[in-house]
């Protein structure tokens, strides 16, 4: 029978290389522009082809989604390892779409997977009492299933297309895009739409995906679909979009210049967005233009950054933690000379190479005290899309309002998540460069009389000096010490005044108003701890709320501790995705608070809606006092 869902979660894998994203934004572009919500997590294996990836979504008629969950309601395998991977996460009675080439394949003879998940699929099976091959474990388990002919979909496409046959596993990704689309009732114009924007009107690979799409008809029944409720549009327009868009976006709207890079994920793919868009014209005839730099590492990216901001440009560079680690020693040198830069920071596994495209939040301590010595820096860290597209353009205005770096703290999750979100309003940005000056009479660079003093540009008609040593008000080394103590105070009063200056919205959200409970977190956990308290509202009538701290330096304590006050130190729980809970040991070290329930994970996957709403249960019913999330294949 059809099944009447107003949301529904999907999971799509294959071979890493065999066109997941490509699917992935298919879908999402046909559903969008049916009106309904989407958001999507892309978990894929660091080496290039042939590991096993995923996609992971969700689609929902009432509102944009905030966080993903398990079980899922439809598995669609491009390869007999994803079913034997993710098949236990399929709800009783959801959609398994699988090639039926396949079914006679056995666990032992997938030879890309690794050892250990194999072994766990082995235990698995044994404790479930199924066979290790897959037609066994396909029809072991309560499922609606979708058998699809993979081989004679893509002999039908060589023969009318002429496709040469080393192309043809091309269109496999195809091939589960037509699943997708008939198990979920999409109709053919919105796929084609999709189709469309991917491959900007080439039609000699939009014919052939419409073609194949529409064949996989064939295997799907009436009674193995899903229908999904009427969508409750509350925007005319929205934008589909990865953080990493988002963010290179916000870039441009605040007035970036220069940006500079080292490949590395999953920062890579926010400077290839700017590399495609140097050069935008406006509606009024002006051309923005862009420099975008691939440099030999990253102390050559900084560097160049941090000579970019010299020079009067907005200047940017991006990173994860094993660059960062690298620029660490030139960060201390744009502290000492007030420069204003910033550098976007994707966390990922750590420490080390770690886990090069999986998740983390273990570096919040390190962008704290990186390089040695005191310095004024910022730190700022996104919950969700909408904030990182605000927090990129304030990140640049408090750089140069305050003359110091900022360091923008966002994470794998986030960067790898594509979402539908309205578009952002521009019309109260605002773009502020600080003090500036052109020409002056006995200029001084870092004249004493103020804490944050007018700046000139390299290049312009005042003259300024810059060293690595301690300097005079002038900018020339000196180790006296009395200047020396004026000079290291100048700096470090500006954490005060940033810490009065900066609103209250950059600083923290607080979300709900319940009084049950309180879920202190940061970073992209946001969305899912909030569904997690609307979910424990709904079936438990448990009213709790979310404080995201969103700035970590200058760390606003007299705010933080104004929430924290108003909650029985029992029921404030920490949820973090490192094993420290390093923002908790933020908050002791400023406010004194020890928040001692805490919900960590640190396997480099999302925290999802399920297990985070029983970890809260529990802790909250006094069953334990700290939660290890594991769940994510």
């Amino acid at each position: 029978m059809v099944i009447v869902l107003n949301e529904v979660n999907i999971l799509i894998g294959g071979p890493q290389g065999a066109g997941l994203e490509t699917s992935s934004q298919i879908i999402t572009i046909s559903m969008v522009h049916l009106g309904y919500g989407v958001i999507s997590d892309r978990e894929y294996h660091s080496n290039i082809i042939g590991r096993h990836s995923y996609i992971h979504m969700k689609i929902s008629s009432k509102e944009i989604p905030l966080s993903l969950e398990y079980p899922v309601d439809v598995i669609a395998g491009m390869d007999a390892e994803t079913i034997f991977t993710h098949f236990h996460e399929l709800k009783d009675n959801g959609i398994l779409i699988y090639d039926i080439g396949t079914i006679d394949t056995k666990l032992t003879e997938v030879k890309s997977m690794e050892k250990e998940v194999m072994k766990n699929i082995k235990d698995r099976l044994n404790k479930m009492g199924l066979g290790e091959t897959l037609n066994e474990i396909i029809l072991g388990i309560n499922a609606r299933r979708v058998g699809i002919d993979f081989k004679e979909l893509i002999s039908n496409l060589i023969g009318k297309f002429k496709i040469p046959s080393t192309h043809a596993s091309r269109y496999i990704s195809s091939i589960v895009i037509g699943a997708m689309a008939h198990v979920l009732k999409i109709n053919m114009e919105s796929i084609r739409y999709a189709l469309d924007r991917r491959f900007e009107g080439r039609l000699e690979i939009i014919e052939p995906n419409m073609y194949i799409i529409e064949l996989v008809k064939k295997y799907v029944d009436e009674d193995k679909t899903i229908e999904l409720e009427k969508p409750n549009n509350k925007y005319d327009e929205y934008l589909v979009v990865s953080g990493n868009d988002i963010v290179a976006m916000a870039k441009i709207v605040g007035g970036l210049r220069y940006q500079s890079y080292y490949p590395i994920t999953p920062a890579a793919d926010e400077s290839l967005f700017l590399e495609a868009n140097e050069r935008i014209k406006l509606k009024n005839g002006d051309e923005i233009e862009i420099l975008v730099f691939q440099t030999e590492d990253e102390i050559a990216a900084i560097t160049s950054a941090i000579g970019a901001a010299l020079s009067g440009a907005r200047s940017s560079t991006t990173t994860s933690g094993p660059g960062f680690s690298l620029m660490v020693e030139a960060l201390g040198w744009a502290g000492n000379n007030e420069v204003p830069i910033v550098i976007t920071y994707y966390q990922r596994g750590a420490p080390s190479t770690g886990l090069p495209t999986r998740g983390g939040q273990g570096d919040l301590l390190f962008t704290l005290s990186a390089s040695h010595g005191e310095f004024p820096r910022i730190v700022l860290a996104s919950g969700d899309h909408l904030e990182a597209f605000y927090d990129t353009i304030e990140a640049f205005n408090l750089a140069e309002r305050y003359q110091v770096p900022v360091i923008h703290l966002l994470d794998k999750f986030l960067a790898n998540t594509i979402a539908s979100i309205p578009i952002p309003s521009i019309e109260e940005l605002n773009i502020d460069r600080g003090l500036v000056v052109d020409e002056a009479v006995e200029y001084k660079r870092f004249d004493l009389s103020k804490i944050i003093s007018p700046r000139a540009y390299i290049g312009s008609k005042t003259i300024s000096w810059y060293t690595g040593d301690e300097h005079n008000d002038e900018g020339h080394i000196t180790e006296e010490p009395n200047m020396r103590m004026k000079m290291y105070e100048k700096r470090m009063r500006k954490m005060e005044i940033m810490s009065n200056e900066i609103p209250e919205k950059l600083k923290y959200t607080f979300t709900g108003d319940g009084e049950d409970y309180l879920i202190v977190g940061w970073g992209s956990i946001k969305g899912v701890c909030i569904d997690a308290i609307r979910e424990l509202n709904r079936g438990m009538g448990l009213s709790g709320a979310y404080l995201n701290i969103k700035m970590f330096s200058p760390f606003p304590s007299k705010e933080i501790m104004k929430i924290l006050s108003k909650y029985d130190q029992e029921k404030i729980i920490i949820v973090e995705n490192n094993y420290l809970t390093q923002a908790a040991k933020i908050i002791s070290m400023y406010n004194g608070v020890q928040i001692s329930k805490k919900i960590t994970k640190y396997t480099g996957r999302p925290i999802y809606k399920n297990e985070l709403v029983n970890a809260i249960k529990n802790i909250l019913e006094g069953k334990s006092e700290w939660e290890v999330l594991i769940y994510g294949a």
